[in-house]
């Protein structure tokens, strides 16, 4: 069995990956701390232009059709360059959700639509994290209550400004009240769904978390590089040669246990929970060792 990607999957990552690079700086990242809602409205339309936030909407509602294989690669990609804006909360984890019941509700069909085209935004919460997070920018917020899943308006709510130890995290507590009205799903469907949910949401923090170890090693590489100590690069010696060598080797064996989860989200979601766990743990210490040794050879 053939497990690479496509040539169209690669292309089409290595065209948004040029764009990310060029447009998310170091500088323009702490320029958007400052600001009051951390997110920059002309790079989501741009992002929207490109047509990220539609991968995975269905065809008949405006979108690409698209699976989580198809994204994995580009949430790795946001990870990479540390991307504050939401995308991969509202192309991997929203929109699934919504379609799963766009055939049932109108106002997920509707609401579908109007992400394609970037005419909404969507939050999502789920119990097993309080914390929502760039509920202050959505339009709607996804919330579960026990086995239900609620769409809620912003204007519904309360948001309660949350810290983050990340300035470009806005993370929020709601408040707000259960109603017939806003109530999309419950029961075994809705427990199902909340299962999905956090199976995606998981696979797209492994891939972010891949991404930020890649682009961690490769500042540490370059800067070890240029760095000169006693007439010659820092980098030369063997002790940091070893540091750069260990998070190469964390990384490159959590890219597979990636991949394997993204296929299995997309093609067999009621077996996907060991795969996303594993795809979690593996990224997770990835990047734990690369912000260690990094931090250490800078």
């Amino acid at each position: 069995m053939d497990f690479t990607f496509s040539e169209d999957q690669l292309l089409f990552c290595d065209n948004v990956k040029k764009f990310l690079h060029n447009e998310v700086t170091a500088d323009s990242i702490r320029a958007s701390w400052e600001t009051d809602t951390g997110r920059s409205e002309q790079l989501w339309q741009q992002l929207v232009e490109l047509g990220l936030t539609a991968m995975l909407v269905p065809e008949q509602f405006g979108g690409l059709g698209m699976n989580e294989l198809d994204f994995v690669l580009l949430a790795q990609t946001c990870g990479e360059v540390a991307l504050p804006e939401p995308l991969v909360e509202t192309a991997l984890v929203a929109t699934p959700l919504l379609a799963a019941l766009a055939g049932q509700d109108s106002r997920c069909a509707n609401l579908l639509e109007k992400i394609a085209a970037g005419e909404r935004k969507v939050a999502v919460g789920h119990a097993a994290n309080h914390l929502v997070s760039d509920a202050h920018i959505a339009d709607y917020l996804l919330l579960p209550s026990g086995n239900q899943i609620h769409l809620v308006s912003k204007d519904d709510v309360k948001l309660t400004a949350q810290p983050s130890v990340d300035p470009s995290r806005r993370l929020f507590s709601v408040d707000w009240k259960v109603s017939e009205e806003t109530c999309i799903t419950n029961g075994v469907e809705g427990v199902g769904l909340l299962a999905a949910t956090l199976n995606r949401g998981a696979l797209g923090a492994a891939a972010q978390l891949l991404g930020l170890a890649e682009a961690m090693v490769s500042m540490t590489v370059k800067y070890t590089a240029d760095r000169h100590q006693f007439g010659k690069p820092i980098g030369s010696y063997q002790a940091l040669k070893h540091h750069m060598a260990n998070c190469a080797v964390k990384t490159e064996f959590a890219k597979p246990v990636l991949y394997r989860a993204a296929y299995t989200v997309s093609q067999r979601p009621l077996h996907a929970d060991f795969a996303v766990s594993h795809a979690k743990v593996s990224a997770g210490e990835a990047a734990l060792l690369a912000a260690k040794n990094s931090i250490q050879s800078h």
